[in-house]
């Protein structure tokens, strides 16, 4: 592989906050479930959360 054809895909490939690639993150995602039930379960956690501060931790 010559230097340019390592400084194209470095461009094209710049590492997110975890490390991953965003092209490589979008091919991954398309190993993965969608809708993600831990994004569910996650959202559902924070509506439980915000319902019960809007209504003052009422049951």
């Amino acid at each position: 592989m010559s230097s340019e054809a390592e400084q194209r895909i470095l461009v094209v490939h710049l590492r997110g906050t975890d490390g991953m690639c965003t092209g490589c993150r979008a091919w991954w995602a398309l190993l993965a479930p969608y809708p993600c039930w831990q994004v569910e379960w996650a959202t559902s956690r924070q509506a439980r959360h915000l319902t019960a501060a809007v209504l003052g931790d009422r049951p």
